[in-house]
């Protein structure tokens, strides 16, 4: 078993998330787990999988015009307008895959939090609170970067949000969708020799070796279909 790191891709909010879906549904390889970061067409928010529609729209820029896609995966309402999005496909035959949710968020967030500090941006995770927290009229998660979850990636000092994540399990494995808020590191960070150490870190925290793949003999067909049905008010108006 190996990660395979996939070649960059863009694509429109529906696409990137029918793709992701995808990797974990008709990935060819499935002995491996699989790494990919890729970017937008246009400005993009996603949302969870089982999050209320009226609520995600309040949450949407006034007067701007945005892609908008439910994600398979849970969490809250994430603007892709200026992030740095990844997916992890972690097959059911790893152990990883029979973690609780704690210990995946914490494996690959503590990757990105170690990959940070090398390039000199101070990061850490989110500890769990001392006291516990008021969580009356809560529903779940809201907007991704309003607020950290324990093993959130933060900055040390403020404790402001950096990266978070959400994830989906499968009879085949597990889907992992994360992204990192570029305004909460530095500027001038060199986001290139980010993903080569995260994906190095990734590779070891995972025992595997990181090996970069060619991308795998998905259907165009399928991934235009899926992409269509992730299109749909059926899809993302359904809750």
């Amino acid at each position: 078993m190996q990660l395979d790191i996939l070649p960059h891709r863009s694509g429109g909010a529906a696409e990137n998330m029918a793709v992701d879906f995808l990797l974990l549904q008709r990935y060819p390889a499935a002995e491996n787990a699989r790494f990919r970061h890729y970017t937008w067409h246009r400005p993009a928010f996603t949302f969870g999988y089982s999050q209320p529609i009226e609520f995600v729209r309040g949450q949407l820029p006034a007067g701007e015009t945005v892609e908008l896609c439910r994600r398979p995966t849970g969490g809250g309402v994430v603007d892709h307008r200026d992030d740095w999005t990844y997916a992890l496909i972690i097959p059911r035959e790893h152990e990883l895959y029979e973690a609780r949710a704690p210990e995946s968020y914490r494996l690959v967030h503590a990757c990105i939090a170690e990959s940070l500090n090398v390039l000199a941006v101070p990061a850490m995770l989110k500890e769990p609170d001392k006291a516990p927290a008021d969580v009356s009229g809560k529903l779940g998660p809201g907007v991704c970067f309003t607020r950290a979850e324990i093993h959130d990636v933060v900055q040390p000092h403020t404790g402001t949000k950096i990266a978070g994540a959400a994830q989906k399990r499968s009879k085949l494995g597990m889907l992992f969708q994360g992204s990192i808020a570029r305004s909460a590191v530095a500027a001038a960070l060199d986001w290139d020799k980010f993903e080569e150490l995260f994906a190095d870190r990734l590779g070891k925290a995972l025992g595997l070796p990181s090996v970069p793949s060619p991308w795998p003999e998905i259907s165009d067909d399928e991934v235009a279909g899926l992409t269509e049905q992730y299109s749909l008010p059926e899809w993302n108006e359904f809750r």
